[in-house]
Order: structure tokens, then C-alpha cells, then sequence
């Protein structure tokens, strides 16, 4: 096995653009707008049960008829009643912790990591259920480590790691990603909203980490699996860096915006759904918000659902996001908080696609992404990409200089000549880039430094990328990195550097983020 899919690393880089200082302002934010616990551990729980109970309902009935006949053969076991068994595994398998295990009954195998995790969900289960035997806890336990011979008993097994796996993603991502709205950058495939940024240091270990198990790990930004596109997480994650003025941008909108609630609807939670949504993905067109709020109250399935949609419901919270995207008023106080956004949440996107394609692993460029790219779920991010206008920006690049290329900011051309320089580099290079490329962290000096992601590739490739850019100020004051001995290029610029301690503010001056490469790369 080479690796994951790319959704660890997807939410590992979108952390180090979250300001951790701001976590606890958003979740009181939250809670008050939303009037939400914000406890999103527990909400989980709540909607993987909900799942298990509902959609998942007959494939927990046949397990339960498993377990029962499994029972039977055991005369310790064979007085609880069906009940009680179907409460033990839904119990159980509302509490993993992971997606799935991999237990294999061909020999008999648990992995360390695979027993820790049913331990775990054994223990929490039991704990939440206090008044079912804890003996059937044990025995259910003991049946999934496969220390009960057989076939019976063994098919539970392998059921059982089948459940949890559609349990977690239909539970999390598909349910309470759509119910809790503290930042919700945060709520993407693989990831976990309850944790709130990454530090330099944690990417840097997590990839040096990925280097020595898995070289040849995907490394994605955005799927056709994305709960939002690359670019609209990217903005969305400046606000962490103003709390306080999203809070009452907020609150602002929602005092003006009550003249076009119907009935009270839509309820607080989703409006600030909206509001965030608008913010990640402006401009977009009443017919796109639309959809993707009609997918929303469905998947959140509190008061609609696929399978039961709610057509008063569903109808008040259209006509709301019509009605706002038809307030002149409103729109024009939306594009103003947004101005300043814009330029800091492209410049989180450069960063971002640069630490992907030079990052241990194989970068993964999801189909449109190449330019500034602002969709959401799917089927918003499975529209027709506009091949031939990134075909004829591609053939243009050659006779752009830097400053060119940055005055058509506005159609993405930085992103595609980041894009192809980053790639062209890694062809020039496969041995920096490979499974015997060394990563080398950088650490910048300074007062800003804790603004600065740099490392090195082998001997002759070197990433600079800033973080958290609002804070920065654009005002990087004294900081520095020192670039190895040498004579090195920017690759973005065209810029010649000598090694030694070098200003990163002298680095970023012509382009938001910078690949340098030895004059002479390796071939």
C-alpha cells in the first residue's frame, strides 16, 4: 500500500491556515447565533445512532439476527433477549472511533492499533449504556477480536467492521457536518471540526513522518468528494484571523435579513450557514445557493430529508436565500466584509497548492482547480470545466513575465503558473522528489516567523509559503531563512538568490509565495 487517498494531508495544510487564538470566540459565536452546544464529539454519536436506527436499519437488524444465532450456541448467552443485542452493537458501533477495522478471519490476525479501537468502542458503549449487561459487552467484544471460533462468529466479525465504515460517513460527514457550522472550513472529508489548526511544527512532523512510511502518499486539496473546493476553504479560513469582525458582520446581517424570514424560518443554524457559505463561495448565483442549500437542510436531515423532504420547510429557506441575494442593501455590506478576503484567501490558495505539489507524496490537481476554482459539494463541483480558456492561459505563460502574470490575478493565471512551474520542477527533479528525497524543515528568525512554512527537497528545491496572512499585515519586519550555500532561482519570480540569511520579505516581494531551485538542478 502506497498510501492514503489524500484527505489527511487535504485537512493537515487547511489547518495551518486556521488561527487557533480565535476557537474559542467562534464557539461562543456559534452558540450564540446558532444556540448550539457546539459539542461536536457528542454530536457525532447522535447522528451516527440516528444513521444505524434509520438508514442502516436492516443491514444492524441482519447483524442482530447474527448475534442471536451466535448466542445460541454459546449457553452462557442464550437468555438476552433480541433487544438487548441489537442495543449492545449499535451501541458499539456508535461509539468506533474510526471508520472501520481490518481484522482478517483467514488467519486469524488484529492489528494492535485495530485492538485499541474496539477496546475503546466497547468501553465508551458501555459506559453510555449502563443498564445493559456489561457481560454481553464483554462477549460482544471478544467476538470481534475473533477469540470464538467459528463461522458464525467469525462472519460477525467481518459484518461488523463492514457497518461502521457507511455508519462514520454517513453519521459524520454526511449528517453532523451539516448541523455544526462553527467554521466550517473544518467540516471536510477526513477531518475532525473539533480540531482547531495545525502548527508549523505538527506539518512539518506529519511530513517527514509521510516521507519515511509512505512516500508515495496522494496528496489532494479537493475531490470530487469535497465538502467545499480548495479556494473556498481557503477564505473561509481567514476568518479565524477576525473573529471579532465576522461576529459582527454576523449579527449585522441577521437584524437586517429578519424581514425576509418567513415564519421564523430558516432557523438560526442554517442561516449562519448561509452566511458562511456566501463568504467562501461569492460571487455565486441564486440558482447555485439554491441547490446547495436544498442538498444541506437534506443531509442535515433535522427537518427534511432525502427520503422524507418537507416541502414548507425547504420552500421558506429559498425563498430566504432569494430574497437576500436580491437586498441591494445586503449584498453590497456582504462584498465590502469581502473585500479585504479576497486578495488574503488567494494567497492561502497559492500557499496551500504550493506545499501539495512539493510535499512528500503525489499531488492530486482535481479537475478545474488549476485556476481559482470556488464550488461546493457535488454536484456543484462536477460542472463542466472550462478546458479550452485554461489550455490558452497555459500558452500564454511562456511569454508572461511576473508582474504580468500577477496584473490577471482576477482569472486565476498565478494559480496555473504555480501550478506549472511546481510540476515542471518535480519532472526536473524526481530525486528530490521521490522516495529517497530528504525533507528538510526550515525554520525562519524573527517576530514573524511563526507566519512562515519553508523546507527543502533533496539539495535543490526549496518551498517558502506564508501563513495566517491577515495577522501578518503584509509587514514581515526582520524575519529571515537561511537558504542553503549556493546559487539559487526563484522559479516564480526569476530572481536570482544567494545563500545565506535572507529576508523572506525580499522573497515574497514579486509573487505571494516562492520555489526556489538550484541554478544547476539535477537531472
Amino acid at each position: 500500500m502506497d498510501g492514503t487517498t489524500g484527505y489527511d494531508f487535504l485537512n493537515l495544510v487547511g489547518g495551518l491556515f486556521v488561527d487557533p487564538r480565535a476557537e474559542q470566540h467562534l464557539t461562543r459565536l456559534f452558540r450564540e447565533v446558532a444556540d448550539d452546544s457546539a459539542d461536536f464529539p457528542g454530536l457525532v454519536l447522535d447522528c451516527k445512532e440516528q444513521i444505524l436506527r434509520e438508514s442502516l436499519a436492516s443491514e444492524l437488524n441482519r447483524l442482530t439476527s447474527l448475534f442471536t444465532d451466535i448466542c445460541e450456541r454459546h449457553r452462557r448467552h442464550r437468555d438476552y433477549t433480541r433487544d438487548q443485542l441489537y442495543r449492545a452493537l449499535l451501541a458499539v458501533a456508535t461509539c468506533f472511533p474510526v471508520y472501520r477495522t481490518y481484522v482478517s478471519s483467514g488467519n486469524g490476525s488484529v492489528s494492535d492499533a485495530d485492538r485499541r479501537y474496539i477496546l475503546k468502542a466497547v468501553e465508551q458503549a458501555r459506559a453510555r449504556q449502563p443498564e445493559i449487561d456489561p457481560e454481553l459487552f464483554s462477549f460482544l467484544h471478544e467476538l470481534l477480536l475473533l477469540q470464538h471460533s467459528g463461522d458464525l462468529e467469525a462472519e460477525l466479525a467481518l459484518r461488523f467492521q463492514q457497518l461502521t465504515g457507511p455508519a462514520m460517513a454517513k453519521g459524520m460527514e454526511d449528517t453532523a457536518f451539516y448541523r455544526h457550522f462553527r467554521l466550517v472550513s473544518l467540516n471536510e472529508v477526513g477531518g475532525d471540526p473539533s480540531h482547531f489548526g495545525v502548527t508549523p511544527a505538527e506539518f512539518h512532523n506529519a511530513c517527514q513522518q509521510a516521507l519515511s512510511s509512505h512516500p508515495r502518499t496522494m496528496l489532494a486539496t479537493a475531490t470530487h468528494d469535497t465538502k467545499r473546493s480548495e479556494d473556498v476553504r481557503a477564505r473561509l479560513m481567514l476568518l479565524s484571523e477576525i473573529p471579532v469582525q465576522w461576529g459582527e458582520a454576523v449579527h449585522r446581517w441577521m437584524h437586517h435579513n429578519r424581514r425576509h424570514r418567513r415564519q421564523g424560518l430558516p432557523d438560526p443554524a442554517i442561516e449562519y450557514l448561509i452566511y458562511q457559505t456566501l463568504v467562501g463561495a461569492w460571487p455565486i448565483s441564486t440558482s447555485r445557493m439554491c441547490l446547495y442549500m436544498e442538498k444541506a437542510v437534506r443531509e442535515a436531515k433535522k427537518h427534511t430529508s432525502w427520503t422524507c423532504p418537507q416541502a414548507d420547510y425547504e420552500s421558506a429557506v429559498q425563498d430566504f436565500v432569494e430574497s437576500i441575494l436580491a437586498d441591494k442593501a445586503f449584498c453590497t455590506d456582504l462584498e465590502d466584509f469581502l473585500a479585504p478576503l479576497q486578495s488574503a484567501g488567494r494567497i492561502n490558495s497559492l500557499a496551500q497548492t504550493l506545499l501539495k505539489c512539493t510535499a512528500p507524496g503525489v499531488p492530486d490537481i482535481y479537475q478545474g482547480t488549476e485556476l481559482w476554482e470556488h464550488s461546493l459539494v457535488d454536484p456543484d463541483n462536477r460542472r463542466p470545466v472550462d478546458f479550452e480558456t485554461r489550455t490558452a492561459l497555459l500558452s500564454e505563460l511562456p511569454d508572461l513575465d511576473c508582474e504580468q502574470i500577477m496584473a490577471r490575478t482576477d482569472v486565476g493565471l498565478p494559480k496555473l503558473w504555480l501550478v506549472h512551474q511546481a510540476l515542471h520542477l518535480r519532472h526536473r527533479c524526481p530525486q528530490a522528489f521521490g522516495a529517497n528525497g530528504e525533507y528538510t524543515p526550515i525554520e525562519a528568525t524573527g517576530s514573524k516567523a511563526n507566519h512562515v512554512i519553508a523546507f527543502l527537497r533533496g539539495n535543490n528545491a526549496l518551498t517558502l509559503v506564508p501563513r495566517l496572512v491577515i495577522g501578518l499585515g503584509n509587514d514581515w519586519d526582520s524575519t529571515h531563512i537561511r537558504v542553503p550555500a549556493g546559487h539559487w532561482r526563484n522559479l516564480l519570480t526569476g530572481e536570482t538568490v544567494e545563500g545565506g540569511s535572507v529576508p523572506v520579505a525580499r522573497l515574497l516581494a514579486r509573487f505571494p509565495v516562492a520555489l526556489l531551485s538550484q541554478a544547476e538542478p539535477e537531472l
